[in-house]
């Protein structure tokens, strides 16, 4: 059975980097800096002075993760030899970092306490300290815990064999996930009273379990939100005057509070003037709309295809392409099948593996008629291969011809979810929290890559039914306008119905454009139509509604659906970004991680697939892309 290119790749890399993991583990046991027991230590006095040469002495180097003063660093040993390249040691030290504290993806950059970036192995030196950094963040110039050894033996890996989170892996390496830890803390926005001369400035803060895992951490972030003129937040009071002393008190009932430094707390601070009960309320959207809509029911949008790449000739939509048309190595693996995708600028067609006798989807694009756009398939294509999750589109071989494109794709049976939702018109909480669950994972493994979609609709999503018509798989398609996210982008691109506003204003953007998307998608799943319409169908208009972020669960559609589905809708589709939930607070949110369903319909929900629309009924589709 042949691999591909890329798929060898990917399992010489693994195979390296459990060799590594094993190599580090056993180090890692006899180098112990905290403090050893002197058997370690001649152990590990014998082994340096045997070293033939100085240059296999592994440095001992402490790293920090980056903007947190609580953490106190972990030390490892670290050699050219064990760490070849860069990225083999950022991803030891992911590994390492996720036992200790909360990352928002993996680690991409290391920089020296005062800021100097990294850029190679031989560039670290021996005792010294660094500081690690996810993704895109920036270095964060803070007053690290140099001093404080007086940790629990921090050099060991304690789980640096376990399996991997399925949000940094997409569970493709056959482990089981790890058990998340039981926390009081869950994502949520809370509002913030700076102290001051009244009216006294009102402000928000998202807390979630990245930067709120203790009690200290709150305070840190209330501190870098408010800004005291007297310098770090030292009291914080509830509205009602409660002082708030414990990590849970942040996650109850209040979700307003009074920030302090060291100076008194008067009588009368805790009474509101009525601007800054407005400035309050104005930030406040109600989960319980009493306002019943009239007029006609809105509507779903037309379904939308982009136009990216031109398709090929029209003789391929009258089955003009013939088995011996295909590139030498497709013809030796695959046989040619059907037409299944005929959109306005693409085609796809079955294809079944020889050997396996599994099927798949054969997506061709004329190069030709690509000119000025080619930039979008080498950026599809790259991202793509860099993607590896059980709820994304899978690309399996890509081959180049001088005249088209050949990408072979994993083949996804039960259509999109476009053509699901035109069939249903809304599904139950049960049947909305599977796909939800599904696409959020997709989307923090994605993010955690610094990887953003920039086109997440119905359209470009993928489910599998089971005989009774439920939706019980959904996988994310369609890459021609994903990119890596290096620096805030401008360009306008998207579907208008999803387009999130930070797009619109041309402010820049970044991975929680996403965010924005699926928070439409799962308002649409629950009750037929999107949050931000227009009256008069007008695109003016709703960009205008977007930007407004305005909007409300109405009567009857929204009759009997759960107060906590509402919440997470409320906190997806946030105007502001820094306030929107991540896709990993998607997926900590209380509606996503209880088994228990706040719908008071019928047990089962609404029938997901009606009398004429049964599982025999369904289409076999694939999503074109065609962006």
């Amino acid at each position: 059975m042949e691999v591909s290119t890329h798929t060898t790749s990917t399992l010489s890399r693994s195979n390296s980097r459990t060799s590594s993991n094993s190599e580090l583990e056993k180090e890692l046991i006899d180098l112990d800096l905290s403090g050893g027991t002197h058997n370690k230590s001649n152990t590990l006095k014998k082994r340096i002075s045997s070293s033939r040469t100085p240059a296999k002495k592994a440095k001992r180097i402490r790293f920090f993760r980056n903007g947190d003063k609580f953490y106190p660093g972990s030390t490892i040993p670290v050699s050219v030899e064990r760490y070849r390249s860069f990225d083999s040691l950022t991803e030891d030290l992911t590994r390492l970092l996720e036992d200790s504290v909360t990352l928002t993806g993996a680690i991409r950059a290391i920089y020296t306490l005062d800021g100097k970036k990294i850029e190679k192995v031989d560039d670290l030196e021996d005792g010294k300290s660094y500081v690690c950094s996810c993704n895109n963040e920036g270095f964060k110039r803070i007053e690290y815990n140099v001093s404080n050894t007086n940790t629990k033996n921090p050099n060991r890996l304690s789980r640096i064999i376990r399996p991997l989170s399925p949000v940094k892996n997409g569970g493709s390496n056959g482990g089981t996930p790890l058990k998340e830890i039981d926390s009081v803390v869950h994502p949520r926005i809370v509002t913030l009273i700076r102290n001051g001369v009244k009216p006294r400035k009102i402000l928000r803060l998202l807390l979630n379990k990245r930067n709120s895992p203790t009690y200290e951490h709150v305070l840190t972030a209330i501190t870098q939100c408010v800004k005291l003129d007297t310098g770090c937040v030292r009291k914080v009071f509830t509205v009602s005057g409660v002082p708030v002393h414990q990590l849970a008190q942040f996650f109850g009932d209040d979700d307003v509070f009074f920030a302090y430094g060291n100076e008194r707390v008067g009588v009368n601070d805790f009474e509101l003037e009525a601007e800054e009960n407005k400035a309050i309320a104005a930030h406040r959207k109600t989960l319980r709309s009493s306002t019943t809509r009239t007029g006609p029911k809105p509507k779903m949008p037309v379904k939308s295809h982009n136009d990216t790449f031109v398709c090929v000739d029209e003789s391929v939509l009258n089955g003009g392409i013939l088995p011996d048309s295909l590139p030498l190595e497709l013809q030796a693996k695959y046989t040619l099948g059907t037409v299944i995708g005929d959109g306005n600028f693409a085609v796809v067609l079955k294809l079944k593996d020889i050997q396996k006798n599994t099927e798949y989807a054969l997506k061709i694009i004329d190069k030709s008629k690509c000119s000025g756009k080619d930039h979008y398939l080498a950026a599809e294509i790259r991202v793509m291969k860099k993607l590896n999750h059980p709820y994304i589109i899978q690309l399996v071989h890509d081959i180049e011809t001088i005249k088209n494109m050949y990408l072979v794709l994993e083949l996804v049976r039960g259509g999109d979810l476009f053509d699901a939702i035109t069939r249903v018109t809304r599904f139950s909480e049960n049947q909305s929290k599977i796909m939800m669950k599904h696409l959020a994972s997709a989307m923090a493994y994605m993010h955690s890559l610094s990887i953003v979609h920039r086109d997440i609709k119905p359209e470009n999503l993928l489910v599998e039914l089971d005989n009774d018509g439920n939706v019980v798989l959904l996988k994310l398609g369609d890459f021609g306008l994903a990119c890596e996210v290096t620096e805030p982008l401008l360009s306008i691109c998207g579907t208008p119905t999803y387009v999130a506003p930070e797009i619109l204003m041309e402010s820049g953007y970044g991975v929680k454009i996403d965010v924005w998307a699926a928070g439409i998608i799962l308002y649409i799943l629950l009750c037929g139509f999107p949050p931000f319409v227009s009256p008069e169908n007008q695109q003016e208009q709703l960009f205008d509604a977007i930007l407004n972020g305005y909007f409300d669960f109405p009567a009857p559609y929204w009759n009997n659906i759960g107060d906590s589905v509402r919440d997470l809708i409320i906190n997806m589709l946030q105007s502001d970004p820094e306030l929107r939930f991540s896709s990993e607070d998607i997926l900590d949110h209380p509606w996503l991680t209880s088994d228990i369903v706040d719908d008071t319909r019928d047990p089962d929900g609404i029938v997901v697939l009606d009398e004429n629309c049964g599982p025999h009924a369904t289409v076999v589709g694939f999503p074109i892309s065609t962006q």
